[in-house]
């Protein structure tokens, strides 16, 4: 059953900056979706697992000076594209070149590419800065004919962008099962042929190496994986990292120098959330 536990966190003072620690402290956590406003922010993981407990602990050092009030509530298993489409994915447009929708979406601008995205409870719609800065990055690669690996794919957007981009071959690599099937269908609504994968980052070691590398996901897991990051990744091939603040670059890019990827690329948002491209000397 596809049910869920959202767990509201209201925060007295509240900022964006906030908002987008405590969406990064509980995604390392193994939340997955998350809803922030101008007082808080609410955050989904499956109704498996003890929510409230969880983010208390994922919170219990946040560095800002704020009060935090943590409730749950259990969200039964649902049409989750009526709620994405009632409460918060909206099209966006990357740089006039790429627009993302779902196939509810009417009034969609036009651009050079047109991703359909039916994201139910998977991560990547667009619209959080780590995606949105990796879909500049991919748009600035040249990937035709490339072999590209999206590791922690989420919907599939990035891997779409990069088959849509002139790829040859695209592996996406995703842990969660309804993610991995919330991808399957998404490849489908925008006809792409993208090998989609069941696992975590050991899948890796059975794929031939690839030309890029994507990583997506957030600062532990990358930097617990970066090893096989970088093995997967072809001498002289491109690795995009995001899914972590600005503030941890100098761990990120201390763990690459040890398997020999070097900052070619940085784009940083507002909120401090940032996008890494790195070369494999």
């Amino acid at each position: 059953m596809n049910d869920y536990i959202a767990v509201r966190l209201n925060l007295s003072p509240c900022s964006q900056d906030m908002t987008d620690l405590a969406a990064a402290f509980l995604a390392d956590a193994g939340f997955e979706s998350f809803e922030p406003d101008e007082t808080g922010v609410k955050a989904y993981i499956r109704a498996s697992e003890e929510g409230e407990k969880l983010a208390r602990e994922a919170l219990s050092d946040f560095p800002f000076e704020t009060e935090i009030s943590i409730t749950s509530e259990f969200i039964k298993g649902e049409d989750w594209n009526a709620e994405w489409e009632k409460n918060y994915f909206k099209p966006i447009l990357i740089d006039d070149i790429c627009v993302v929708h779902s196939t509810f979406h009417k009034d969609i601008p036009k651009a050079q590419y047109d991703i359909v995205i039916d994201p139910k409870m998977a991560f990547g719609t667009g619209h959080h800065d780590t995606t949105s800065q990796m879909m500049r990055h991919i748009l600035s690669l040249h990937l035709e004919g490339k072999d590209v690996i999206d590791i922690g794919t989420g919907t599939g957007i990035l891997a779409f962008l990069a088959k849509m981009r002139g790829a040859s071959q695209v592996t996406g690599i995703e842990i969660d099962r309804p993610a991995f099937e919330n991808a399957i269908e998404n490849a489908s609504l925008n006809n792409c042929n993208v090998d989609f994968i069941h696992g975590d980052a050991s899948a890796l070691d059975k794929l031939e190496k690839a030309d890029v590398v994507f990583a997506n996901i957030n600062r532990n897991i990358i930097l617990e994986d970066m090893a096989r990051y970088s093995k997967a990744l072809k001498k002289e091939g491109t690795m995009l990292l995001s899914g972590f603040y600005e503030s941890d670059v100098p761990l990120i890019l201390e763990e690459a120098a040890r398997h020999n990827l070097s900052e070619t690329g940085r784009l940083v948002s507002q909120s401090g959330w940032t996008a890494l491209k790195l070369f494999k000397n």
